[in-house]
């Protein structure tokens, strides 16, 4: 398979290509684009172009194009789940699940594109204010720059991609050099959706030569980015006055109070933990138990653990398969290795297979441990005990991340105390950090990013204001 570069409506061979492998089973699976300053330069310059007819398409128009892309992806998701178990080595059953959620994503998506709106301002409710009236509108920001990253390779384009469309703007989309097929992928149900040339340009290649053209290119007035919290504050800082939205890292936790009944809350956890390797923004990393639930909790979590089935992502048993790279494994165990060092036990796991990373279970980590205080990433989670809530919470808080936190609690007074102490973008109370649904408000606080996904929040950020005032005098 051979794909090609998607600029102003039409597929152009690319000057060089590059060979796309397996993370499973290291075989070359697809020959892709590796851009070039030239090429990416066509991209900007095709939305530019285009800017002008999608800032002219009509409310109805956007929509139609949005629930029409929805229901072609629908038609053929079985097609898209296999496009992510490959590239991405997404188990079969998890990469039909994010194609299920895109989707929804483009179905909300469409919904937003109709209610785009301001409102009217009393200006008389100011001296001198008599006589006027004024109202606001939300026009689109313009050409946004979408840079997006591998373990969500259509769900989180669909998260950029999806409000772009609904708010009249154009966009360069920059994929992850891993999984680019899933976005070429996207492209093609686009051109059937209807959706104008030049509305969507995707190249693919070095994140670096090609992410920072898009950045610091005064024609692209907005950047959205998910990724890692290094490469995101390299962004903002080469950004300028460009609007800038960043999703980034996290080493979620969830806290388990007293008096709840362990066996629901543990396959819940499990689900959080190992889903996708752990390579989920809000993949549940840290969980701090009650004492008087600790060694009931550590127990069954860790033989449920075991029970997670290994091996191909194509096969749809297969619950955990391998890291996107194998020297994330390496790093990982050695992450292990140093907790190990510091105090900590090994319940479960601790140990790689080629490219896999067993699901693995660490008990007493010490809070400045890597696989405690940094975002891991993989199959690893901790399990440490806490006196009360508050320690736990003090334990949640004290982290350079802050992206989604959870609390299992029968005590309406701590579940309340929680959402207001737990310094995150987001508190699931009676769940695990990992819920997302994709209409909700989504994004964190410190080095977990700015600004906020959720279609209605996208659209939002990729909008800007305007005012305007009548003189009726």
């Amino acid at each position: 398979m051979k794909k090609h570069l998607f600029i102003n409506g039409e597929w152009v061979e690319a000057a060089a290509y590059i060979t796309l492998y397996s993370p499973y089973s290291k075989e070359p699976i697809a020959q892709v684009p590796d851009a070039n300053l030239d090429e990416t330069e066509r991209a900007i310059e095709a939305a530019v172009r285009a800017k002008s007819v999608m800032r002219k398409l009509p409310a109805h128009r956007r929509a139609g194009i949005l629930e029409r892309l929805s229901v072609l992806l629908d038609q053929r998701r079985e097609e898209a789940a296999r496009i992510i178990a490959l590239e991405a080595a997404k188990p079969l059953k998890t990469a039909l699940a994010e194609v299920d959620r895109t989707v929804q994503t483009y179905k909300f998506a469409s919904e937003e594109a109709k209610r785009i709106h301001g409102e009217t301002i009393p200006l008389d409710a100011a001296p001198g204010g008599e006589g006027r009236f004024a109202y606001t509108i939300r026009e689109p920001i313009g050409v946004v720059g979408a840079i997006t990253p591998f373990n969500f390779p259509m769900n989180l384009v669909a998260h950029k991609v999806g409000p772009a469309i609904a708010s009249g703007n154009t966009i360069v989309l920059k994929p992850a050099e891993q999984t680019p097929l899933s976005a070429y992928f996207l492209c093609e149900l686009l051109e059937e959706a209807g959706l104008p040339a030049g509305a969507l340009n995707v190249v693919t290649g070095d994140g670096k030569l090609i992410g920072d053209k898009i950045v610091s290119d005064p024609r692209v007035n907005m950047i959205t980015f998910t990724g890692s919290p290094g490469v995101g504050i390299g962004i903002r800082g080469k950004a300028g006055l460009k609007r800038v939205t960043l999703e980034l890292g996290s080493n979620s936790a969830v806290i388990i109070d007293r008096e709840v009944n362990v066996d629901p809350i543990v396959a819940r956890c499990v689900a959080g933990a190992y889903s996708f390797q752990g390579q989920v923004c809000i993949s549940l990393q840290r969980i701090y138990v009650v004492e008087e639930l600790y060694e009931e909790f550590t127990q069954k979590f860790a033989a449920a653990a075991k029970q997670l089935k290994i091996g191909d992502p194509l096969s749809e048993e297969t619950d955990v398969s391998a890291l996107i790279r194998e020297r994330d494994v390496q790093r990982s165990l050695d992450w292990i290795d140093e907790a190990c060092r510091q105090g900590a036990s090994v319940a479960l796991g601790g140990t790689a297979d080629g490219g896999i990373l067993m699901p693995t279970v660490l008990l007493d980590v010490d809070p400045a441990a890597q696989v405690s205080c940094k975002e891991v990433f993989a199959p690893i989670v901790l399990i440490n005990k806490v006196r009360s809530v508050e320690d736990a919470i003090a334990l949640v808080n004290d982290s350079d991340y802050g992206l989604q936190a959870g609390i299992y609690t029968e005590n309406v007074r701590t579940a309340l105390d929680a959402a207001d102490n737990l310094h995150v973008g987001g508190v699931m109370i009676n769940d695990i950090p990992t819920f997302r649904v994709d209409h909700m408000p989504y994004g964190g606080v410190k080095q977990s990013g700015m600004g906020r996904e959720g279609l209605k929040y996208a659209v939002e950020e990729m909008t800007e204001l305007k005012l305007v005032v009548i003189n009726r005098n």
